[in-house]
């Protein structure tokens, strides 16, 4: 007894489809987008003063020398310069960016005021 397998032919399935092709999904976003390294390089290269508050509260002001995947390095006029993790860091600004000529203590207002 001979059994012959019987398949369809690619051009009876596609018009079973209606001639339409399937549909890729999207491919994924990547998990990095670089802008925290952008924003680094470019504070480090203007050499932008920059004002670093801590989980603490403990506000520490100097110029970022160089960052890696868990820490930055603040370089600090007339104090020792300072390896700091990330995840210590509340937030982080120019110290131009101080609203009202104040001195630096900016706190962001909560989200429900």
């Amino acid at each position: 007894m001979n059994r012959k397998l019987i398949r369809p032919s690619l051009s009876d399935i596609q018009d079973q489809m209606g001639g339409q092709r399937p549909q890729r999904k999207k491919p994924t976003p990547p998990d990095q987008t670089n802008a925290e390294s952008f924003y680094y390089i470019k504070q480090m290269q203007a050499r932008t003063p920059m004002v670093v508050v801590l989980n603490t509260g403990e506000v520490i002001r100097g110029v970022i020398e160089w960052y890696d995947r868990g820490c930055i390095k603040v370089h600090r006029a007339g104090e020792p310069n300072l390896l700091i993790m990330k995840n210590a860091i509340r937030y982080m600004h120019k110290q131009s960016d101080v609203k009202n000529g104040g001195d630096g203590n900016y706190t962001p207002p909560l989200e429900n005021e």
